[in-house]
């Protein structure tokens, strides 16, 4: 059953309708679905698994790490679902859902997963490396992740449960939480984990070790790559967003100001320029896009609005915020496939294998609780109280585009008001040649916040990736692994991507594509080149997956050009269009129909264009493959402009097949785009 507000206003929020009250419901309808599978008062937040192929615990681990994964699992059932719990519980002590009293039962789980000689007991960290058998002093567990949350929740129901514990109680659940605190953590976000047990320890007057801290606090500074972002590992994703930018603002808010003024500094400073371009990262429905490793946490990526609210000065715009923050509640809560017993599904939207990853376990899409921070601040807060605006979207004409473009994180987004997507473009992506979970997270051509990735579909043998390229060679299936970024210039963005890329081969033994495309109205537009060292080889192509619910399917051309156009619904019932359309460079353009591979629904279609180079050093053939995919959130016809927008193609090399040289790109709408691929050697960066 999906969520349906009660209380809505739309004098306050007239995009949404949502209030705090509303927010309030929504977190009791989360609940509800939690505490209907506890049977009994002394029972954990333990939901029935749908999955036991990917999810810890691993069933084919060996015994001693199960059990310590079972720890583990109980441990943040119980921290993340009180992420959502512990705001309503300040809100209202006394709330009562499925007949327990919140209060009551997270104060007795908390206390019982810290006391060692509890059945519950989820173990220090030198339990579970006795237990494990682990002997190297750099091993983590998921229990320091946990710890976090549960400092985060301690907090914001201080005054309603941590103040209630005795002295002794208290000593108990500090011990634990010191034994994580100092202990040995992940070299990236996880560092702000061990931070925040310091910070809340310390403030209890609990004694820590401020090397340790100082250490923690500069790396995660260092990891800092401007305009808000920081690198988490190679790549670039939301825990930038999830973590950096809330967990930073509340350690300047417990410890930093005081402690560390210098760094706490730089912290809110980092925080205040995400928000100066945060909130074009979402659609013109406050639409979340699936990008980056889990995805389950789904909207809990605009908790760094709540994030930022913490600091001393706040630069976030507390209208737009909420906006963006209530339009991605109900982009996830208002789906009847969102909850799989009660429980949010291990998917995007309904459940998904094919994002999941092994460090989850059914609990862990509660880490979704952290949107509901924002309920920590009274109604009378700005957050509540300043009316909805939708930012940028309501700046841009019928057909404008808002392009912003950040070199630090590599990331390029596009506002399209013509069907109010948001298109993301990425770089400085590396990950393994047989990574095709990594590749499908971060190495998409493009990521559309109304269609979110689709993995390999099932009926093209895959030789058909949505949004990528794939090369065959030798019979042999190569995808691009490998994101190199290169800017934008007068318009335009350039990147080069890698199939196959390793570090024991030169790049001149590996084929690549250099990669030039710039926004249009209703999608991107691209004149990408192929570098290829290696013959013969056919290249293909995929536009987004496409929900097939009944899909009409049109084939149109004009000229050389030639067009495919899907019009459809996806699983709640809303209209879709899209189309790709090709023009030199490709052979064919075709559809494939697969299973399994769309998070939105069971069965997809995917729009793709093929070609085959055959010659070796071909000299005369195209160099340029010239395609768009442009998408509609209506079955309004595309005009003849939208679906050929381009007005003729000036080459300047001699043969006029994009060998060297500008390549001019008249568009019919009077814009001119200039593609010129010489020297972006000089600035590719990952």
């Amino acid at each position: 059953m999906k969520f349906e507000p009660h209380t809505l206003d739309y004098d306050l929020s007239p995009y949404t309708g949502l209030t705090r009250e509303s927010w309030l419901e929504a977190g009791e309808y989360l609940l509800a679905g939690i505490f209907q599978n506890i049977k009994n008062f002394e029972d954990p937040v333990i939901a029935k698994r749908t999955e036991t192929e990917i999810t810890y615990p691993h069933l084919d681990a060996p015994a001693k790490q199960q059990e310590s994964q079972r720890k583990a699992e109980v441990f943040e059932g119980l921290c993340r679902s009180f992420f959502i719990a512990a705001p309503l519980i300040h809100d209202n002590p006394e709330l009562t859902v499925c007949g327990y009293r919140l209060r009551d039962y997270y104060k007795n789980q908390v206390l019982r997963v810290c006391t060692p000689s509890d059945p519950l007991f989820v173990g220090t960290y030198e339990d579970l490396m006795e237990m494990t058998g682990s002997t190297d002093p750099s091993r983590t567990f998921q229990q320091t992740v946990e710890t976090c949350a549960l400092v985060i929740c301690l907090w914001i129901v201080r005054e309603e449960l941590w103040n209630t514990y005795s002295g002794e109680e208290k000593d108990t659940i500090a011990d634990f939480l010191l034994s994580f605190a100092h202990a040995s953590t992940v070299p990236q976000n996880w560092r702000l984990f061990n931070m925040l047990d310091m910070a809340f320890l310390h403030n209890e007057g609990y004694p820590i070790d401020r090397g340790i801290m100082a250490e923690h606090a500069q790396a995660i500074l260092n990891y800092y790559v401007g305009d808000g972002w920081y690198r988490d590992g190679q790549c670039f994703d939301y825990y930038s967003c999830w973590a950096f930018n809330v967990y930073a603002p509340l350690w300047n808010l417990w410890y930093g100001y005081e402690n560390e003024p210098v760094l706490a500094k730089k912290f809110e400073e980092n925080s205040n320029r995400l928000m100066e371009t945060y909130g074009d990262f979402f659609d013109e429905e406050g639409y979340t896009n699936m990008w980056g490793r889990s995805n389950i946490y789904r909207n809990a990526a605009t908790s760094a609005f709540s994030g930022n609210l913490c600091l001393r000065h706040s630069a976030a715009d507390h209208g737009l915020a909420r906006r963006i923050a209530s339009g991605s509640l109900m982009q996830f809560l208002g789906r009847e496939d969102f909850l799989a017993g009660g429980i949010p599904s291990l998917g995007f939207y309904g459940q998904f294998s094919p994002l999941v990853q092994g460090y989850s376990c059914a609990e862990s899409p509660f880490w979704l609780g952290k949107a509901f921070l924002s309920l920590y601040y009274p109604k009378e807060h700005p957050f509540w109280s300043a009316r909805e605006n939708n930012g940028s979207w309501e700046r841009l004409k019928d057909k404008e585009v808002k392009e912003t473009v950040l070199s630090g994180p590599a990331l390029c987004f596009t506002n399209h008001k013509a069907n109010g997507e948001t298109v993301l473009r990425t770089g400085k992506v590396v990950k393994a040649p047989d990574d095709l979970h990594g590749m499908w997270n971060y190495s998409k051509l493009c990521y559309n916040t109304k269609y979110p990735w689709e993995a390999t579909p099932t009926e093209g043998m895959g030789e058909v990736e949505a949004q990528q390229y794939v090369l065959k060679e030798q019979g042999r299936l190569v995808q691009a692994n490998a994101t190199f970024w290169c800017g934008e210039k007068e318009g335009v963005l350039y990147r080069r991507q890698f199939f196959g890329y390793n570090l024991g081969t030169e790049m001149h033994w590996i084929q690549a594509m250099n990669l030039a495309d710039f926004p249009v109205p209703c999608g991107i537009l691209r004149v990408d080149k192929l570098r290829l060292i290696r013959w013969p080889v056919s290249v293909s192509l995929g536009s987004y997956g496409f929900p097939d619910n009944g899909t009409q399917i049109e084939e149109r051309t004009l000229g050389d050009a030639r067009a495919v156009i899907l019009k459809g619904k996806d699983f709640t019932g809303r209209e879709k269009q899209m189309a790709m359309t090709v023009y030199d460079g490709w052979d064919e353009i075709s559809t494939v129909e697969s299973t399994g591979s769309n998070p939105d629904s069971e069965k997809s279609v995917v729009i793709y264009a093929e070609t085959a180079r055959n010659k070796q050093y071909g000299g005369l053939e195209p160099y340029l493959l010239i395609s768009q995919v442009i998408t509609k959130e209506s079955w309004e016809d595309f005009s003849e402009a939208e679906l050929f927008p381009i007005e003729r193609i000036e080459y300047e090399d001699g043969a006029c097949v994009g060998a060297y040289g500008t390549t001019t790109i008249h568009l019919k709408s009077g814009e001119v785009r200039k593609v010129n691929f010489e020297g972006i050697e000089a600035g590719l960066s990952l």
